[in-house]
């Protein structure tokens, strides 16, 4: 017996305005990751958000339950199958496709592409098959694209990049005025033909839209064989020359466990049939992995359709009973995955959730630690642009704490900040003492804890009062850092074990930091804190530092040159 809890009636969705069909909104954003809101002739599509694959013939789960109970606003469903079926041809032509499907949301539609890899039979024309989806009231139609696998020859794939582009205008004109159309990117596993498909389908135009969704199209075999870094590979090669101002679709992808860290890539679309396959199979997706229900004694992960049952009951049940229920867990899974997803992008932390999930299976964790080695050496091409609009588009200031991970250092955001301190930051002009002349040494503070404008502070002063041409930096988990910078976050908002601030670092680490500093060649001295010395220069080295401190994050953080910087502070005299 399905258990799934109180479903509250929700009502059917009101249509966009004619002059937004088409128009995805990014609500929010957190580097490539980003909340968006498509309009459609059927309500509005949030995204990031998964297209649960309906087959007219076999419903697992109704697609209105889908609306009510789950809140999906979308679905997608096959147009090549409801073509090639007479029955269902006739019932979409004369009903329309959302009540035939009874689902009063957005319906997306695929036109055969994979069926011709899976079967090698669709016998569709290119205008036919999109003039179909018009007919029978589609919002989110596909052309007939050609489908390159990933072991075909360049010279294969060149051509399915190159005739799936020469099929665009005439899909598009096609479509007419009201069926929205997917332009899929083909390319296989060269980043060059990805990158070229993705302008080639973005510049396409019809007589009144070009396309409004990319999906990212050929990627199935890889996911079936667990080639995540190829996947994502394909992915940053597709986001660098696809418009920014249109979702991003991994078609075939359903996973959870890869949501994170394909959306914090820049996907905005999923679509699987998996919640519905995996349960005939008696397997059940978690963002962890799949579990199979064969010798589970407790469930590894809980929803309200598995409520109140245990492992034995539901292999007792009936068979198609026992899919249906794994069916609503598998969808309700998914549906949480994604809701987490958005809460992170929403609250600044979903490479952090990326970064937890990429130990959930090797191939995922060696495809993270792949995409960590391109955002620190960018490279050459197609995965180079995507790398550094990823992390020049995040926002360097985090809110909140910074767990510390072994990877902390690669998150695009701490990347972010520290390239901007190594291109921004500058000497200062003129010292305490109204001396103008170079610096004579770098002092660098140890073992002081956040906030340190509390715990360093008399150990700054004694280095300054001593020589007034030091360069201060504290030590921290992520380098040195300027002192100036002390309440910046994350460096000031480190979530770590005490003991972790009392490190004393190897001479070899110190080094690198001061290189990319430009401190290299001055001498170092080594300090930690003590107490707020006391005599009449005091009160001038901290307004120093107060000013120094406002100069420094307008050059850092807002591009604010340090002379203008100096202009600005002029006569500044108020002190935290």
């Amino acid at each position: 017996m399905l258990r799934t809890g109180s479903v509250s009636e929700r009502s059917d969705p009101e249509p966009c305005r004619d002059q937004d069909l088409g128009l995805f909104e990014v609500i929010t954003r957190d580097g490539a990751a980003r909340i968006g809101r498509l309009h459609t002739a059927h309500g509005p599509m949030n995204t990031p958000t998964l297209l649960p694959v309906v087959n007219p013939n076999l419903r697992t789960i109704e697609p209105r339950e889908m609306w009510e109970r789950y809140g999906i606003d979308a679905l997608i469903t096959n147009s090549y199958v409801i073509w090639k079926h007479d029955d269902l041809k006739e019932r979409a032509l004369d009903e329309g496709i959302h009540s035939m499907l009874d689902f009063p949301g957005v319906v997306v539609t695929d036109s055969g592409t994979f069926q011709s890899y899976v079967y090698g039979d669709v016998e569709v024309g290119v205008s036919e098959i999109v003039e179909f989806q018009r007919e029978i009231g589609v919002d989110i139609g596909t052309m007939l694209d050609v489908f390159g696998r990933p072991d075909m020859s360049r010279e294969e794939l060149e051509e399915c990049v190159d005739e799936t582009a020469r099929r665009a205008k005439q899909s598009l004109e096609s479509a007419g005025d009201t069926l929205l159309l997917n332009g899929p990117v083909q390319g296989g596993l060269y980043e060059d033909l990805r990158a070229k498909a993705g302008n080639l389908m973005g510049s396409a135009e019809g007589e009144f839209r070009g396309f409004t969704i990319h999906p990212v199209g050929g990627i199935v075999p890889l996911m079936e064989k667990q080639r995540y870094r190829e996947l994502f590979q394909i992915l940053l090669a597709v986001r660098s020359t696809t418009p920014p101002d249109r979702p991003v679709h991994l078609f075939g992808c359903g996973h959870p466990m890869l949501f994170p860290l394909a959306i914090a890539l820049g996907a905005d679309l999923f679509d699987s049939a998996a919640y519905a396959i995996f349960a005939r199979d008696d397997r059940i997706l978690s963002p962890h992995g799949t579990v199979r229900l064969k010798g589970l004694t407790e469930w590894p992960i809980h929803s309200v359709a598995l409520f109140g049952l245990t492992p034995e009951e539901v292999r007792d049940m009936d068979p198609e009973e026992r899919s249906v229920l794994l069916a609503h867990h598998n969808l309700e899974i998914t549906q949480a995955e994604l809701a987490r997803c958005r809460e992170a992008i929403r609250n600044g932390s979903i490479w952090q959730l990326a970064e937890r999930r990429s130990h959930a299976s090797p191939q995922l964790r060696d495809a993270f630690t792949w995409v960590l080695e391109q955002l620190e050496k960018i490279p050459d091409g197609p995965v180079g642009v995507s790398a550094i609009d990823l992390m020049v588009s995040t926002n360097p200031v985090r809110s909140g704490g910074e767990k510390l991970s072994d990877d902390i250092g690669t998150r695009p955001y701490v990347l972010h900040l520290h390239t901007l301190l190594s291109m921004r930051w500058r000497l200062p002009g003129s010292w305490w003492d109204g001396s103008d002349s170079g610096p004579e040494r770098v002092v660098l503070i140890e073992g002081t804890t956040p906030p340190w404008r509390d715990s360093a502070l008399g150990a700054v002063v004694s280095a300054l009062l001593e020589e007034p041409r030091s360069i201060i930096l504290l030590s921290t988990p992520l380098g040195p850092i300027p002192f100036t910078l002390e309440d910046v976050s994350p460096w000031c908002h480190l979530d770590c074990p005490d003991d972790v601030w009392l490190n004393s670092y190897e001479d070899e680490e110190i080094a690198e930091g001061l290189a990319e500093l430009g401190l290299a060649e001055l001498p170092l001295v080594r300090i930690e804190q003590c107490a707020m010395p006391e005599g009449k220069h005091v009160g001038d080295v901290r307004d120093w530092l107060d000013r120094c401190a406002v100069v420094d994050k307008l050059a850092v953080l807002c591009g604010v040159s340090p002379s203008d910087g100096c202009s600005l502070t002029e006569g500044m005299s108020s002190r935290r």
